[in-house]
């Protein structure tokens, strides 16, 4: 067989396999093994849950877009706050963990999505510190005190060139998404294809150890509340 053929075998051998594998993801119950899952990065390569050898998982559903051509400025803020933390404080290593971001999409549409990471964060701070409070509405008053609350930090990049640290799992075909019924075509008031925000720590036996779900896009709990969290739990083992 000449090696072109068994290249192709093997791909496509590893392909049905992972299709197999990640078809088998379901809804994660506290105290109990996770699933196992294989998805491409968007940095290139693959993540495999049955590779972590030994190492905690933190995995965080991102929504993604809130609407076909607007992406959610707060699942910027949240991965720019985690990937902060991951640069200044090394956390990964401090937890011996793996922390990774979910997307329902394919690679262009996550193309996108890196190409307008500034525009989101720049959607948070005009929304902390608006030029003109004079005409605006109480209910978009309370959004801006909110917002001053609950995303207190500012993050800036020379060049608006922003620093993927953490891998993001293309979730291309919504195979593990569904199987955490968390993929919706219309949620939180929006019609587009997007992920209900998740937040799942998995310790290293597999052990889903902790679960968030949202029940709206703006409900999530900090990364200091998750690395709090973290730590209680791995004292407790």
């Amino acid at each position: 067989m000449k090696k072109a053929n068994v290249i192709l075998l093997v791909f496509v051998f590893l392909s049905f396999f992972s299709f197999a594998q990640n078809n088998r993801v379901k809804v994660g119950i506290v105290g109990e093994k996770f699933s196992d899952f294989t998805l491409k990065t968007y940095q290139g390569g693959e993540f495999s849950t049955d590779k972590l050898q030994g190492k905690n998982l933190l995995l965080i559903s991102s929504r993604g877009k809130y609407t076909d051509k607007y992406w959610c400025g707060i699942c910027y803020y949240q991965y720019a706050e985690f990937a902060n933390l991951q640069t200044t404080k090394d956390i990964c290593k401090k937890y011996n963990m793996e922390i990774v971001f979910l997307l329902p999409y394919n690679r262009d549409s996550i193309v996108g999505w890196e190409k307008n990471f500034a525009n989101g964060l720049a959607y948070i701070e005009h929304t902390k510190h608006p030029a003109d409070t004079t005409q605006l509405s109480a209910g978009e008053k309370n959004w801006i005190r909110f917002a001053q609350k609950h995303f207190p930090k500012s993050f800036s990049y020379p060049d608006n060139k922003i620093p993927l640290t953490l891998p993001i799992l293309m979730d291309e075909k919504q195979e593990v998404s569904k199987g955490l019924d968390i993929s919706r075509t219309e949620w939180d008031g929006t019609k587009t294809l997007q992920n209900v925000p998740l937040i799942y720590y998995i310790d290293k036996n597999g052990i889903l150890q902790f679960k968030y779900i949202s029940q709206s896009t703006a409900d999530r709990p900090t990364a200091a509340y998750v690395l709090q969290m973290i730590e209680y739990i791995q004292k407790r083992h």
